[in-house]
């Protein structure tokens, strides 16, 4: 039976380890995305959950950002760069408790990497502008292209269509 310490433990050794790797990919994102911005200038502009999320690659809890259920026509958007990212069009329930969608807006708006955090082998999505962390891309979603890319709605800001 695990003991409350060592699950702790293990807990702790995750976090340090999934931070490591996020501050390497950090350090070479300043070199290479359009958008930089020192950490303490992350810090400034995005809440706590924001930060976590974008720049440590955290995952917000399922079913917990208001994006999941946006059904209005508009344009989702990297909370860190304004950049456009996905279109309502092809946003998809997935189920999932995190907004999905089956294409992004365009082929440079994204762009992923192997992920191997946490003994799984993914596909991490990140902002191509700012290198920010959105989500994972896998390949179960809907036609036309059977992909779901399942975004961090925390990561997104939404903008809607004006008639």
């Amino acid at each position: 039976m695990m003991t409350r310490r060592f699950l702790l433990a293990g807990a702790a050794v995750g976090t340090a380890t999934a931070g490591l790797g996020w501050r390497m990919s950090d350090a070479q994102a300043a070199d290479t995305f359009p958008v930089t911005r020192t950490d303490a200038e992350w810090r400034k502009l995005l809440n706590a959950e924001q930060y976590a999320v974008l720049r440590q690659s955290a995952t917000e809890h399922p079913f917990t950002s208001p994006l999941d259920k946006e059904k209005r026509r508009g344009t989702f958007a990297c909370a860190g760069c304004e950049l456009d990212l996905f279109s309502s069009t092809a946003k998809f329930d997935s189920g999932t408790g995190w907004p999905s969608f089956w294409a992004p807006i365009d082929d440079k708006a994204v762009g992923t990497e192997r992920d191997s955090t946490f003994g799984m082998v993914r596909v991490s999505v990140h902002c191509s502008r700012c290198g920010g962390h959105l989500g994972h891309v896998f390949d179960d979603g809907p036609k036309p292209t059977g992909l779901r890319y399942c975004m961090n709605g925390v990561a997104m800001a939404f903008k809607p269509t004006t008639a």
